[in-house]
């Protein structure tokens, strides 16, 4: 498969040219334009429940969207946020999203909903991120710009602005201090990461925007 990503960091698409008979997965709704050839099947990725998990639990369509044609051709998928879309290609490895980020991946990659504990239920977030593992390509996209950052300790990142990051990192939900801190500081709930890995950060929020704007409705 090739591919091309246009648009970053403000307002990234992803354009993938597929061989005869070669399999794109999207996350439904995702397409904006495709070549005459090409062909779309509805499919649960992971089976019913693994589905079901996916759109209850972590923010995602109960389907994905599975393009391919006898023939080869195109596909271009805008993201429903305004960002960077990122290319992130695995080998038998495996990397945490959080809700709404995934957009596409090649057949070998499996996605399945990891419950982020009890307190990250509450943090405006969702409780479930998305496990994606296995070999090829995943694509996900981001609200705003992406932020690498390359964890050696510890790190404290506000729960909204977190995309994706390695598995052997090890993470906690907890709140700015003490809860006059928690409640007042107008932080909330706050993911504290450590050990050694990468972390994918986005420069904007979802729910910040909307505060932003709900004075202009």
């Amino acid at each position: 498969m090739e591919f091309k990503i246009d648009g970053n960091p403000d307002y990234g698409e992803l354009t993938c040219v597929l061989a005869p008979d070669e399999k794109l997965l999207t996350e439904s709704g995702a397409m904006s334009r495709m070549s005459r050839s090409m062909d779309v099947k509805g499919r649960m990725m992971g089976g019913l429940f693994a589905s079901l998990g996916r759109k209850i639990f972590g923010g995602e369509s109960l389907f994905v969207g599975e393009y391919s044609s006898p023939e080869g051709g195109w596909i271009s998928l805008s993201p429903s946020l305004p960002g960077t879309v990122a290319h992130h290609p695995m080998d038998r490895g495996s990397l945490i999203l959080t809700a709404g980020c995934f957009l596409a991946c090649s057949p070998g990659i499996r996605l399945q909903t990891r419950f982020g504990g009890f307190r990250y239920l509450f943090s405006g977030e969702g409780g479930f991120f998305l496990e994606a593992s296995g070999s090829g390509d995943l694509f996900y996209n981001t609200y705003g710009a992406m932020v690498m950052k390359d964890v050696d300790g510890s790190i404290t990142v506000d729960t909204g602005h977190v995309v994706a990051w390695d598995p052997n990192l090890s993470y906690t939900v907890t709140g700015m201090g003490g809860l006059k801190q928690t409640l007042f500081s107008g932080e909330g709930l706050v993911l504290k990461f450590s050990g050694h890995g990468r972390l994918y950060l986005q420069t904007r929020t979802i729910r910040e925007s909307a505060s932003w704007l709900s004075p202009f409705c």
